[in-house]
Order: structure tokens, then C-alpha cells, then sequence
């Protein structure tokens, strides 16, 4: 499946007309939320790192991204190739690359 495919999947399921946008950044800081106490209990409390909870919210922040960039009227594939594209020129070598291009 690719990004596109996604975001046309993902929008069967959006529910209401009004606030889609803010709904969906809301939703977003919560799956974010949701994430990030995984891993603070992780790191900070010796609790397991349930991979499969983390799956889910990892796919839940990603239907409220695929939502947004959907009422915005911008494909997730776009998205996704600009973002590669702005890593590439910030670090054109490789991750552990030191000559990092601050865009």
C-alpha cells in the first residue's frame, strides 16, 4: 500500500464535516501524547515496550496526519517525498554524517 492508497483508506472512516481540521490536530496531540508516555514509562519507569500498543498508536497519529493532509487538500505521498527530499539536503552524506545543512 502506498501513501496515497492510505489516505483514501483512512478517509472512508472520517466521521462529521464540521472541524475536521481541528479535530484531527487535537486527535494528533493526543496520539502524540499517547506515544511519548509509552516511551517515558519505558525509559523512566523500566515498564516494557509493548511494540504492538505502540504499533497502534503509531497508525492512530498516522490517520490524523493522513486526515489533515487530506482536508488540506495535499497527498500524503507529497508529504512523504517532501520530507525525504528536506532530510536528504540536511544530511546529504548519511545519518552519522557531521556536515549537517541546517534548512
Amino acid at each position: 500500500m502506498d501513501f496515497n492508497e492510505y489516505q483514501r483508506a483512512a478517509n472512508r472512516t472520517l466521521m462529521g464535516e464540521e472541524q475536521v481540521l481541528t479535530n484531527c490536530a487535537l486527535g494528533l496531540t493526543g496520539e502524540s501524547g499517547e506515544i511519548a508516555d509509552l516511551v517515558r514509562k519505558y525509559t523512566f519507569q523500566g515498564a516494557n515496550l509493548d511494540k504492538n500498543t505502540l504499533k497502534k498508536e503509531m497508525g492512530d497519529a498516522l490517520w490524523y496526519l493522513s486526515q489533515i493532509a487530506e482536508w488540506s487538500d495535499i497527498s500524503f505521498e507529497d508529504v512523504a517525498k517532501d520530507n525525504i527530499d528536506r532530510l536528504t539536503k540536511r544530511y546529504p552524506n548519511d545519518k552519522n554524517s557531521v556536515n549537517q545543512v541546517n534548512i
